[in-house]
């Protein structure tokens, strides 16, 4: 029988596969399109930064199959930098995913769910005398403060749900993913046969603006591509949850990924065949719209704006809850071995780490108040590449350090595709300090609280050993 403070291997490759698609179909495939035409401004240059995006993370996760199929535990990266790297750094990791990468995915997904839902039932505005109050003239608090506080409602209470049994939620997140696939698919079925839709314009290599794309566009496109696709690792975070994690991680990994791969080309294709760039572009300049919204009023009127509006709440709310129930796990790792506080390192009556998941619930609130979707997104992005590119590069470590290490999965194309996606990694993250420093820099800082946080955990931790001793 499992002891009372042991996770339940209840997880089945079904389930994994759910919680891959649930964690990375969020609020991107909607949205993106937008900021991508207000860079590249050509169809067709989306449509292709969108595959090198997907082809990337396809990379991404060729690499990572081969570490989960060494390593699976829970905490996903967490427990596999500790054994790649050492201590510190695995630390510094799970640090940056209680402080922006992962809380900021989850506030920012949530956010987009109360801005649908706000679009559904056009809630009064609150706190408008406040709107422009400013912290540092970086955030403001109280800007759209309606949507803002109904995005906090959502976490509070999906964090709350997740506190239940975990086989529980994830079988809410697949019941909400059908849902979303089969809204997608009618979309791109209605939209592709509507009679404004025009294939070969989404497939226009033509600018608006008469200037040629640079690689650097390219490169900034993708920052909003990728995180449509981040969270395709989350489920590496719950691998103390799965039965034969080394097996059914890696499979799932794949199986959701290609799943998302192929419907993102093909609504992406679909908005651009629908709408001209100079439609998204406009949306960009707006701030206030969502593209898919726009499109599908386009084709079928205030009644189709309904229906999207629907289904990006159901998309958003099943993505939000994927990733509190996931994201909660590193700390709850990293608290067992002494590196987060100790209460988030117990269970609860049910086997889930209730602690973990209410303080990430807590702080993912608090960012909520603090910036804009896309501010948020593109700080959790940078703050997460960092470490796909250690994770990428811990590929080449582990064939040194375990050469004779029983391997169920190899990465595929070694070492050219893993190092492919290491040099991506450095060059995407080079160019997001470039186009979007203030983002970079905030990703940055709340990365490096980390450091004096782990020396007074450090001493805590030796203080204790010494103790027991």
């Amino acid at each position: 029988m499992a002891s009372k403070n042991t996770l339940v291997r209840s997880l089945g490759l079904r389930y994994v596969v759910g919680i891959v698609i649930a964690s990375v179909v969020g609020s991107g495939v909607y949205k993106k399109v937008a900021p991508m035409a207000d860079g590249l401004h050509s169809s067709g240059w989306i449509l292709l930064a969108w595959v090198f995006a997907g082809l990337i993370t396809l990379f991404g996760a060729l690499s990572y199959a081969e570490i989960t199929g060494l390593l699976a535990n829970t905490g996903g990266e967490y427990a596999y930098f500790k054994r790649i790297y050492n201590r510190f750094f695995s630390f510094i990791y799970g640090w940056s995913l209680f402080t922006v990468a992962n809380t900021a995915a989850i506030s920012s997904i949530a956010y987009v769910c109360a801005e649908s839902f706000n679009n559904i039932l056009g809630l009064p505005p609150l706190f408008t005398s406040l709107a422009t109050f400013t912290l540092g003239g970086v955030f403001y608090p109280f800007d759209n403060a309606t949507v803002k506080l109904l995005a906090i409602f959502i976490i509070l209470s999906l964090t709350w749900f997740n506190t239940k049994k975990v086989k529980t939620g994830a079988s809410l997140g697949n019941a909400l993913v059908l849902l979303v696939i089969f809204g997608i698919l009618v979309i791109i079925g209605f939209g592709l046969n509507s009679d404004i839709a025009s294939i070969s314009r989404s497939l226009s290599l033509h600018t608006t603006n008469g200037y040629s794309v640079t690689t650097s566009a390219v490169f900034t496109a993708m920052l909003a591509a990728f995180w449509a696709y981040q969270g395709w690792n989350n489920i590496g975070y719950v691998g103390g949850e799965v039965k034969n994690p080394h097996k059914s991680i890696p499979v799932g990994i794949a199986i959701g990924l290609g799943i998302i791969i192929t419907i993102y080309l093909l609504i992406n294709a679909t908005y651009l065949a629908v709408l001209p760039i100079e439609s998204f572009e406009a949306i960009h300049a707006a701030g206030d719209k969502i593209a898919a919204v726009e499109v599908v009023r386009s084709f079928w009127g205030n009644n189709g704006a309904l229906f999207i509006s629907l289904l990006i709440f159901i998309t958003t709310l099943g993505c939000t809850h994927a990733q509190i129930l996931t994201c909660a796990r590193p700390y709850y790792a990293m608290a067992k071995e002494g590196l987060f506080f100790a209460k988030v390192g117990e269970l609860n009556k049910s086997k889930v780490p209730q602690n973990a998941l209410l303080i990430q619930g807590i702080w993912a609130a608090i960012l909520v108040l603090s910036g804009s979707f896309d501010q948020l997104t593109d700080m959790s992005i940078f703050a997460i590449f960092i470490f796909y590119g250690a994770n990428g590069l811990g590929v080449f470590i582990l064939r040194k350090s375990m050469p004779n290490a029983h391997r169920p999965y190899r990465a595929w194309g070694y070492p050219i595709i893993p190092a492919i996606y290491v040099i991506f990694c450095a060059l995407f993250l080079i160019n997001t300090v470039y186009t979007r420093p203030r983002e970079a820099a905030i990703g940055m800082i709340l990365i490096l609280t980390g450091i004096p946080v782990y020396i007074w955990l450090q001493k805590k931790y030796e203080q204790t050993d010494e103790q027991t001793e």
